[in-house]
């Protein structure tokens, strides 16, 4: 099977021995960074450093001054790794060890944007911004992660490309310092609290035959009794219609089900008119429609019919699994099982052949292994052996 680790650019830049070792792995692939997300990241085995801090969501190659003169949203470069093109120099050595680089390309998940432009942020029914997550609806927005998707997925030397938050972000964020633990909100409170009500979603409402100040009244009734902790978090879309009523939570659904599948659509277009007719579109997914972040929610069917495959959050026990796959199998293209294999991040890498072989009987046709340069050494190990039982 397939199998591709993921990676940023400073794992590599710097370093002369990280593409060899990434290829004694076993995997055949890399999906490299090429548009990322502000985070803090470890290099465990760099001679140089330990810690790279990523203050912003940036662009990790030189971008196209050209094609974002006079244009208010525009990408921002990074400046922590020591090279004119980051991308390129890591994508150079993954290639001269013999494998083969896809980008990794995340769209709607920028903080800075948001700081910079709050405008442009979702709004939640109290009027809350959430400045990690441009709201897709708004034709500049919209427009702005169409051309980023363009310029950072077909990059020179990429195959292909994935990619991330395609779709809807919304309350769930990996964020400095959170406090948020202290209600638990579960899978239908998530959703209501990730309903957006800029000026452009107001306007879906009301394009959908609802009013906006009625939607978000009965947003807010619906989310009392999870403020006040009485009665344990409802879960999965019966718990949204429980909460929000099965109309309303239908209504709401479809309006942010137009907006992603328009998204999507452009995005995939614009990228295989920047790329050769082979180039491989991938996007991290989720079945359950109504869901938001990283691994967008979509419609199986749909979106096999716009891009070649699915990414998929496979880490976990076999039901998790089963809930990812099952609805994907049987359709076509490239299902890629994402898992896990650092310890320290949930991960279960002593498990990998095991987990690997389930996903496969599944439907799985291609790995995944989030993520080569966080990972121990330990794990690393625990890796390459497991590739190397599954290849025989």
């Amino acid at each position: 099977m397939k199998t591709s680790a993921f990676l940023y650019p400073w794992d590599i830049v710097g370093d002369p021995d990280a593409a060899a070792r990434v290829a004694d792995l076993g995997v055949q692939q890399v999906t490299l960074a090429a548009a990322y997300h502000s985070t803090r990241a470890l290099t465990p085995r760099h001679p140089a450093r330990r810690i790279v801090t990523a203050e912003h969501a940036a662009v990790l190659y030189p971008p196209d001054a050209a094609r974002w003169a006079g244009r208010e949203l525009r990408p921002y470069p990074q400046s922590w790794v020591a090279s004119d093109d980051a991308y390129a120099e890591a994508a150079e050595a993954l290639a001269g060890a013999g494998l083969d680089v896809h980008s990794w390309v995340v769209l709607a998940h920028n903080s800075r944007l948001g700081a910079e432009h709050p405008g442009t942020s979702v709004v939640n029914a109290y009027g809350d911004r959430y400045p990690w997550a441009p709201c897709i609806a708004q034709p500049a927005v919209r427009a702005y992660l169409v051309d980023l998707a363009a310029e950072a997925a077909v990059r020179g030397g990429a195959r292909g490309t994935e990619l991330e938050s395609c779709g809807w972000y919304g309350f769930a964020h990996l964020h400095a310092h959170d406090k948020i633990a202290g209600v638990g909100l579960g899978d239908a409170a998530q959703y209501l609290m990730s309903l957006c009500f800029c000026p452009d979603c107001r306007a879906g409402y009301d394009g959908q035959g609802l009013d906006a100040e009625e939607v978000g009244l009965a947003v807010r009734r619906a989310l009392e009794p999870v403020w006040s902790g009485s009665g344990a978090p409802e879960a999965g879309w019966d718990g949204i219609e429980k909460l929000l009523g099965a109309d309303l939570a239908a209504a709401t659904l479809r309006w942010r089900t137009q907006v992603a599948r328009g998204l999507q659509e452009s995005v995939v277009a614009a990228v295989r008119a920047a790329a050769s007719p082979d180039f491989q579109v991938l996007l991290h997914a989720d079945p359950a429609p109504y869901r938001s972040g990283a691994n967008v929610g979509v419609d199986p069917e749909h979106i096999l019919s716009v891009a070649d495959g699915v990414v998929l959050p496979c880490t976990g026990g076999d039901a998790v699994r089963e809930a990812v796959l099952g609805p994907f199998a049987g359709r076509g293209g490239v299902l890629a099982a994402n898992l896990t294999v650092v310890r320290g991040m949930g991960g279960s890498p002593g498990t990998l052949e095991r987990d690997a072989a389930h996903a496969a009987s599944l439907g799985a046709n291609e790995l995944r292994l989030y993520h080569a340069g966080l990972a121990s050494d330990p794990d690393l190990e625990a890796v390459a052996g497991g590739l190397s039982r599954l290849s025989r």
